[in-house]
């Protein structure tokens, strides 16, 4: 299935490849970076425990309120509009002090859904079937049934659930394009990631932008470099437009 919502950074163009270089075994997948959760996504179940983790609060809510009040949520959203007048009250209103989880979760997903690249900030101006997307929640509601959803930094959430079964995917902000993600991240935590990577006891699996910091980083593990299309390729004529991307693992 499809994720719900987009995400800068989202892996719905690599997840093939990702899923492809997965271990044959293992008996819990915890998801770091979780983002939109493509790779989660793209199967019914890929553990016995699955856990999705991100650092951004209001992500997360989003994604527990799906969860846990998922008819509460659609009937909040069934009253809301894809409009640009509308979508610029949400902007100034998800965080306002008072909101319930609920309604927070209500504009920050129509923020997302309205937004130009799933940015958050600028109106789209792209027709969205509102009603649409209402439903789809109710199957996203039952792929997390199972799942255990966290807000913590990655170190502490590899620290709780890594265990010598455990496949760790992880997709951080691709260096050098950090002020494009709305959670703030260094040259020292792309340095304290590997680190903590270097002392796993489970299996990880890497996905980062191809530069030369990265190969350095992680040149201890197997790469593999590997090519996508770029998001807007449709806007482009001559349709040249591709990324090389590497899939880092310590198996």
């Amino acid at each position: 299935m499809n994720s719900f919502i987009g995400w800068i950074g989202g892996k719905k163009l690599l997840r093939k490849e990702i899923i492809k270089r997965f271990p044959e075994k293992f008996n819990r997948y915890i998801e770091v970076f979780g983002g939109a959760a493509w790779v989660l996504f793209s199967k019914d179940k890929l553990a016995n425990m699955e856990v999705y983790n991100d650092i951004n609060g209001d992500l997360v809510n989003l994604f527990r309120c799906v969860k846990f009040h998922c008819g509460e949520l659609q009937r909040e959203l069934s009253f809301m509009l894809n409009s640009r007048e509308l979508f610029y009250d949400f902007a100034s209103q998800y965080t306002t002090r008072g909101m319930t989880d609920i309604q927070r979760a209500a504009r920050f997903f129509m923020l997302i859904k309205t937004s130009y690249g799933s940015d958050h900030r600028s109106y789209g101006c792209v027709k969205k079937n509102v009603n649409v997307m209402i439903q789809y929640l109710t199957d996203i509601q039952e792929r997390l049934s199972g799942v255990v959803i966290e807000n913590k930094d990655f170190k502490d959430l590899i620290i709780v659930y890594d265990k010598e079964d455990a496949l760790i995917y992880l997709d951080p902000p691709y260096y050098g394009a950090e002020r494009y993600y709305q959670a703030q991240f260094s040259e020292e935590d792309h340095v304290r990631l590997c680190d903590c990577l270097k002392k796993v006891k489970g299996k990880f699996i890497l996905s980062y932008n191809d530069c030369e910091f990265v190969r350095s980083l992680y040149n201890d593990f197997n790469i593999d470099e590997v090519q996508r299309n770029h998001n807007l390729m449709g806007k482009y004529r001559d349709k040249e437009h591709r990324y090389s991307e590497l899939i880092i693992r310590n198996y």
